[in-house]
């Protein structure tokens, strides 16, 4: 028992951990001529308390596994907090340097039951004659379904990742133009850093929230030029925003053409209050797009966070007929051939969004990869420290193949008590 509680213990509170079958063998190897000698150490699957080597998840899904989903909303925070104030890696004069954070919405597919407030605060009625509660399930949903434009909604869902695309360049364009240079100068003189993440509005469109920064010609490196201002930085913004199209494809007749909605929000970041309501903290921004880092279309389904295989499925999950429109919609553009290129049955389950949900250019800041690094080797020191035994040159064997994913009943009640709470792991969030 005390052998299988350190085994999962080491999952750090992994719900849904990958199980395998090998062995892995530690040979010493002689300094001197390389040949490999005695064997030090072998651990063979079989011979552990839970039959196989259980490995983390790391979803990044609230829903599949809560505590891989934290170790990523902590990595988010800390990503996006280095491109705001400094640290790992990224010099602190990033804190002095021109940055908003905007909000790019999708447009309007038809009406749908909202909540809308007044200049006070007060909720008013929605234009169904209901004022909403918070939690209403009605929210996000077609006022008249049989005319709301299904298609155009999931279709825009698989564009959003190039609507983005095609609006960074636009805005690179707008802030050279206010500059008073070429697009080639302007990369002489500074450069467009940015960190975003998709979120689902509850009517099951994807919409944005970003970063956005003016660094001088070599990212965070390099103070940014004299003229780089926040005032500048949101006016270029509001003006590359409209410019920003995509063509989609034509159907039935119908050729497509996908932009952002109107409802774009750009505050510049300073320092006062989040909650506040004028200005923005750098952790309040953090905590606000990390939030979203682990959800997926489930903020708009309420349950469906894993690709279907059959359009059957859907009949049976416990989902609001609005999102079950949107997956059928989404199954059956995916058999045109005009559409292969979107994947779109392989998407259904995200509604048709298939890019990733959270996104830095190069010189932002530090990223995922050296976060994971860098707690594991935290890790490899903490097990050297704990280790008495006398140093040895080793050559270390292994070979693993997956078995199957999950735990017992047993080791999920193990699990349950044993796992800390959020934020109390022990390994460093500070680098």
């Amino acid at each position: 028992m005390p052998a299988l509680l350190r085994q999962l213990s080491g999952l750090g509170g992994c719900t849904n951990p990958i199980r395998l079958d090998g062995h892995r063998t530690e040979h010493h190897l002689d300094r001197d001529t390389g040949e490999i000698g005695r064997i030090l150490h072998h651990l063979d699957s079989t011979e552990l308390p839970a039959g196989h080597l259980l490995v983390r998840c790391n979803n990044r899904r609230v829903t599949r596994c809560a505590a891989c989903a934290e170790t990523y909303r902590r990595d988010t925070f800390h990503l996006i907090t280095a491109g705001l104030r400094g640290g790992k890696g990224t010099p602190e004069d990033v804190a002095t340097h021109p940055r908003v954070f905007a909000t790019f919405t999708a447009p309007s597919f038809g009406p749908v039951h909202n909540r809308p407030t007044g200049p006070a605060g007060t909720v008013r009625r929605c234009r169904c004659g209901i004022r909403h509660d918070q939690e209403d399930d009605a929210l996000g949903t077609p006022l008249n379904p049989d005319r709301y434009d299904y298609e155009s909604a999931v279709l825009w869902n698989a564009h959003a990742g190039l609507l983005w695309r095609r609006f960074s360049i636009y805005l690179r364009r707008e802030v050279a133009r206010r500059a008073g240079l070429t697009q080639r100068a302007f990369r002489e003189h500074a450069r467009l850093s940015f960190a975003k993440v998709a979120e689902y509005q509850k009517r099951g469109a994807v919409h944005f929230h970003a970063v956005i920064r003016i660094d001088g010609p070599d990212g965070g490196d390099t103070p940014p030029p004299a003229w780089a201002t926040v005032e500048l930085l949101a006016d270029a913004i509001e003006a590359a925003t409209p410019k920003a199209q995509v063509a989609g494809p034509v159907i039935d007749g119908r050729a497509y053409t996908f932009v952002f909605g109107d409802e774009l929000d750009v505050r510049p970041i300073r320092g006062a209050d989040f909650s506040g309501g004028q200005e923005l903290t750098d952790r309040a921004v953090a905590a606000y797009i990390a939030k979203y880092a682990t959800k997926g279309a489930e903020t708009a389904t309420g349950a469906l966070d894993r690709p279907i295989r059959l359009i059957a499925e859907v009949a049976q999950l416990d989902i609001s007929e609005h999102a079950r429109r949107l997956v059928r919609t989404a199954w059956a553009l995916g058999a045109r051939k005009d559409l292969e290129h979107l994947r779109l049955r392989a998407w259904a389950h995200m509604l048709g969004f298939r890019g990733h949900f959270s996104t830095k250019s190069r010189r932002y800041s530090t990223t995922f990869g050296a976060l994971r690094d860098a707690r594991a080797a935290w890790r490899r020191a903490q097990a050297a420290a704990a280790d008495s035994s006398p140093a040895e040159t080793t050559l270390v064997l292994a070979h693993w193949v997956y078995a199957g994913t999950g735990l017992t009943p047993a080791e999920e009640w193990l699990t349950a008590t044993i796992t800390p709470a959020p934020g109390t792991e022990g390994e460093p969030t500070h680098g």
